[in-house]
């Protein structure tokens, strides 16, 4: 395998560094950096990569490579970002995590472990917008960072497990002493929402083994209500399971599952939490079984597979492109879905719409799952709704387009689109239907999966009916949601001091010196850790604590700090050791800082107002709209708009509707006539209300 950087390396005459890819960033290897992460970065490009001779887009970039075995070298880049001349200066996943009053930090580091097929190739332009990557986080100079995306086996790559990748990026944040990072947990596996899955199970998300905790939800859920939630949901008891499901078809079927894994566990399982944890626990087991299978019977399947294959392509018939093929609408004429048959056909027309973009600007290859979700949710919301879709799209006519699922050379799965001819191709397809419609009598009805064949495919039942369809629960309801509308995690790392000759202190800019518009409502991010020795005087505090700000942020770039606040009468040749703790948070003043920059917050320069009738008060990555009178933005799913709908050309939220028809009780007559004026202005300006909560405004 050839990797860039090690051609790179042929021409300058220079052996590269090589690192086992599981001892990698381990305490003391190769480096152990204490200080903070803006200045451990350069100590770890330095030491532990080698330079790349080319940019991209104009950003440098390092290479690490990692010694997995003796056939797989892994290559991890480091791509440093300068604020000032990016053309995304401002950082989305800061406002969507609630740091966006953070100030713009000078720098970012992109680290990323490009898919497998890729190890080979020099990065192009795009690389940072690319979400198949094995591995990309992002941590800006002043320690705070966001993990992106992470893609093991089941995403695509033929070498590393998520947990590996997992593991190295934990040790990497670890020993650069990033300070806290956060995740969008929207990861999924067989349809399921892990957060959910894992929730349940084991108390925590996926990444939570890594220590990531609850930041904020989604649609103003709190921390307390997630905890709560989770707890209603993990503490159901099996046997009020069992009770509840017994008018329903499932009940059978759930009945068998929970006393065949009751057999199997040598402890009782009560809770369903106790039955998804062991569930979860022995899957692995079943998983490795399978590959002992599969390996001794490799050699008669590879012949039976090679004969199915040479007598698929010595048919030439023309009825054999639309055997297989089923118009979407018959398709889910015969889904059990919570989702109405509009909204279903809606998706599949946003990703048919999706794939022919592709197909015109291309011209050939399909699109994989993840690009062709990230395209269709320009338009639709509800990823819930899509992985549904996307799951029932193979083979399925929508419109005059035929669209097919298969596996590509990379072992990821890609979708393509095909023309049907309205004339000729239809006919043709209207009488393959026919066949699949006509009824079978010789062929038995399928029979129910039996309990612990696939532990797995057990999990997804349990899941989908004990979690998602709970027969009339409105309390597990609320709960699901509740867990489902929490997404963003964090990993904190606390503060520990060095047992070194160095004093270490939290330096914060006072916040009166920011403008009051922009600093009166938000707090103020942790101090930037500066270190200096235990003889040093209140002078070379205030050098050091000037240094690492203008290092730091871009609007600090000349300021010039005066004063200590926390240093009461002390003169700057006066010795700090005795007179402050290590570890201590101080406050500085000085001059210089350049309020006029458009580089202030992380937020960006729009100062979004949200109001919306759920408790979010700020921005949480969720579709929103703005109002056009008052101009506070809520989100859609609260305003009644669902994710399938257009936002309305004009929006008026419901507490400037009101002013279309105010209260009026002096009689039955009047109320009419001042409900139906609310009615009719609603209409006017595109709200879909319902008659009932309109009445409910005039009261």
């Amino acid at each position: 395998m050839s990797i860039p950087i090690l051609e790179t390396c042929r021409k300058r005459k220079r052996r590269p560094k090589l690192f086992g890819l599981h001892s990698f960033a381990e305490p003391g290897c190769p480096i152990n950096p204490t200080g903070p992460f803006r200045d451990n970065i350069r100590i770890f490009l330095k030491q532990c990569a080698e330079p790349e001779d080319y940019c991209v887009k104009g950003m440098p970039l390092w290479c690490t490579l990692l010694v997995r075995d003796k056939s797989c070298v892994v290559p991890l880049y480091t791509i440093e970002e300068g604020v000032n001349h990016s053309l995304n200066p401002f950082c989305d996943h800061c406002r969507c995590t609630g740091w966006g009053n953070h100030l713009v930090s000078k720098r970012k580091y992109h680290v990323v472990i490009p898919n497998d097929q890729d190890w080979n190739k020099p990065l192009e332009d795009n690389v940072l917008n690319i979400h198949s990557h094995l591995l990309h986080g992002l941590i800006h100079c002043n320690g705070f960072g966001h993990l992106l995306c992470i893609n093991g086996i089941e995403g695509g790559s033929k070498y590393l497990y998520g947990r590996e990748i997992m593991d190295l990026w934990d040790r990497i944040c670890e020993i650069l002493k990033a300070r806290k990072i956060s995740v969008e947990d929207a990861s999924k596996k067989h349809g399921m929402d892990l957060r959910l899955l894992h929730g349940v199970a084991y108390g925590h998300t996926w990444f939570g083994r890594w220590g990531y905790k609850f930041c904020r939800g989604s649609y103003g859920v709190s921390e307390e209500n997630y905890d709560r939630a989770i707890e209603i949901l993990s503490s159901q008891k099996l046997d009020k399971i069992i009770q509840d499901f017994s008018d329903r078809e499932q009940s059978r079927q759930i009945k068998c599952m929970v006393q065949h894994y009751r057999d199997l566990s040598e402890s009782q399982l009560v809770t369903i939490r106790d039955l998804f944890k062991f569930m979860l626990t022995i899957k692995s087991r079943s998983a490795l079984q399978k590959k002992l299978v599969a390996a001794t019977a490799a050699p008669s399947a590879s012949v039976q597979k090679n004969s199915i294959r040479i007598s698929f392509h010595k048919k030439d018939n023309s009825k054999e492109k639309y055997l297989r093929c089923k118009r979407f609408t018959s398709v889910i004429a015969h889904m059990d879905s919570r989702w109405p048959a509009k909204r279903l056909e809606f998706a599949a027309e946003v990703i048919v719409d999706a794939l022919k973009q592709h197909k015109s600007e291309v011209g050939h290859g399909g699109m994989t799952r993840q690009d062709l979700r990230d395209a269709a949710r320009m338009h639709i919301g509800d990823t819930g709704l899509l992985d549904y879709v996307l799951k029932s799209m193979n083979n399925v006519i929508v419109g005059c387009h035929i669209v097919r699922r298969g596996i590509n050379s990379a072992r990821v799965l890609e979708y393509t689109i095909d023309d049907v001819d309205p004339v000729k191709d239809l006919k043709l397809l209207e009488a393959t239907e026919e066949i699949h419609q006509k009824p079978l009598p010789d062929l038995l009805p399928a029979p129910a999966p039996v309990p612990g064949t696939d532990v797995y495919n057990d999990v997804v039942y349990l899941y989908n009916n004990t979690l998602l369809n709970y027969p009339e629960s409105e309390l597990l309801e609320l709960a699901t949601q509740a867990v489902l509308d929490s997404k963003h995690f964090v990993k904190d790392r606390p503060f520990r001091d060095e047992d070194d000759q160095l004093l270490r202190f939290f330096c914060q800019v006072m916040p009166g010196l920011f403008d009051a518009e922009n600093m009166a409502t938000e707090t103020s991010p942790a101090g930037e850790l500066v270190m200096v020795p235990l003889h040093a005087t209140v002078f070379d505090l205030k050098q050091a604590a000037e240094k690492a700000l203008r290092d730091t942020y871009c609007i600090m770039d000349k300021f010039v700090v005066t004063e200590v606040d926390n240093l009461g009468e002390m003169e700057d040749r006066d010795v700090l050791f005795g007179a402050l703790e290590s570890g201590a948070e101080i406050l500085v003043r000085g001059s210089g800082i350049d309020l006029d920059s458009n580089l202030k917050h992380e937020g960006g320069l729009d100062n979004w107002i949200v109001r919306c009738e759920c408790g979010a008060r700020d921005d949480d990555g969720e579709r929103m709209i703005a109002c056009d009178i008052c101009e506070v933005w809520q989100h859609t799913r609260c305003c009644g708009i669902e994710d399938s709908e257009a936002v309305p050309p004009l929006f008026v939220c419901p507490g400037c509707c009101t002013s279309f028809g105010p209260p009026m009780t002096n009689s039955p007559l009047e109320f009419q006539c001042s409900d139906d004026l609310l009615l009719d202005s609603a209409t006017m300006y595109g709200m879909d209300y319902e008659y009932d909560n309109c009445i409910g405004l005039l009261q």
